[in-house]
């Protein structure tokens, strides 16, 4: 569960969603989205156990992530990103926080590194897709490593297309509401890795960074961690909080777009990665999150049934694609995302606590 940083009482909420999974009745549906709505509205993460993905899956996904991460710095650079949001990203070369119109001192100086995989453009026959949104896989020469992501990330888009489910139910939406924004969603799966080369020199107080403060882009995030300390999330005191996911259960925070949906009645909550230090020295800490996106041409606006939250200030209509697009230039191109205001005034405001 969450711990604060600096005092009160947060707490990320634990929700069983397996009456979604299995074949639940009408009540403990309505209990499961009633808590699920208060945990959104309240924190923006929660804690989810029932959600039906086996160990053995999530140990290949582990085993699979170690096999990658474990190979010579020359071999991952053969699989860097170039271009759309696939492939291996090294150590230094993005600032998270430029995404969230935050400029920071440690420009482009994230230390993980991380791996990417998601759908495609020919997964859709029959839709002209862009390969800019949908990109190409790049495939790592590892025995069995693509059976293990592909089996992963099956059970994780099951599980976000289980929350949608649970979303439009918990905003009274029509059944079919996020399905119609997501079926042919950019879902990607992003491997983490915080950990430095052995023999790397490193002073603990500077400025080095685990991951910047940000959001996520889209409409949920499942994430799978470690349980390493690191993992911190923003509360609406404006105080950073600790957040260690207990065992089986997985992470799920909102993103931009179901924040835009709601007029922020739903938060996507800014989160970081500090670095993982015990002891003195820093510890390894794995993550796998899976990003939920919705449809690249999909056009998400405020929901009539929240114009009157914010002060009835609704959200402008925007495309996935633009939206993300101006996200990355900021996270991967070091361009500060001037649209990004109401994210950058939270981080502002727990800097100033």
């Amino acid at each position: 569960m969450g711990r604060p940083e600096s005092g009160g009482g947060f707490v990320v909420p634990t929700v069983d969603i397996s009456a979604y999974v299995g074949q639940g009745t009408a009540a403990a549906r309505q209990a499961v989205a009633h808590a699920v709505d208060e945990a959104c509205a309240a924190v923006g993460f929660i804690q989810i156990v029932g959600h039906g993905i086996p160990a053995s899956v999530i140990d290949g996904l582990t085993c699979a992530v170690d096999d990658f991460f474990g190979l010579d710095p020359e071999d991952k650079q053969r699989y860097r990103v170039c271009g759309a949001n696939r492939g291996y990203t090294a150590p230094k070369t993005e600032s998270l926080s430029l995404s969230a119109g935050v400029e920071s001192a440690a420009r482009m100086n994230d230390f993980f590194e991380a791996f990417n995989i998601g759908v495609e453009a020919r997964s859709f026959t029959g839709l002209d897709l862009d390969e800019a949104d949908y990109g190409i896989n790049l495939w790592p020469d590892i025995e069995g490593y693509r059976s293990r992501i592909e089996a992963y990330f099956d059970a994780a888009q099951r599980v976000a297309g289980t929350l949608t489910d649970i979303f439009a139910d918990a905003l009274g939406v029509e059944p079919d509401f996020f399905e119609r924004l997501t079926d042919h969603s950019i879902d990607v799966l992003r491997m983490n890795n915080y950990a430095l080369p052995p023999g790397t020199d490193v002073t603990l107080d500077g400025e080095l960074t685990g991951m910047g403060e940000h959001t996520d882009f889209g409409i949920v995030t499942v994430l799978w961690a470690d349980q390493v300390r690191g993992l911190q999330v923003l509360a609406r005191d404006g105080s950073w909080n600790d957040v260690t996911p207990a065992a089986g259960a997985l992470l799920v925070n909102l993103g931009d777009l179901t924040a835009r949906l709601t007029n922020d009645r739903w938060m996507s909550t800014l989160h970081r990665v500090r670095p993982p230090v015990v002891n003195g020295t820093i510890e390894r800490r794995r993550s796998v999150a899976f990003f939920h996106d919705g449809n690249a041409d999909a056009v998400i606006s405020t929901l009539p049934s929240h114009l009157e939250y914010d002060n009835g200030l609704a959200y402008e209509p925007i495309t996935v694609t633009d939206h993300i697009a101006a996200k990355l230039a900021g996270s991967r191109g070091g361009k500060l995302n001037a649209a990004a205001v109401r994210e950058a005034s939270r981080v502002l405001h727990a800097a100033e606590k």
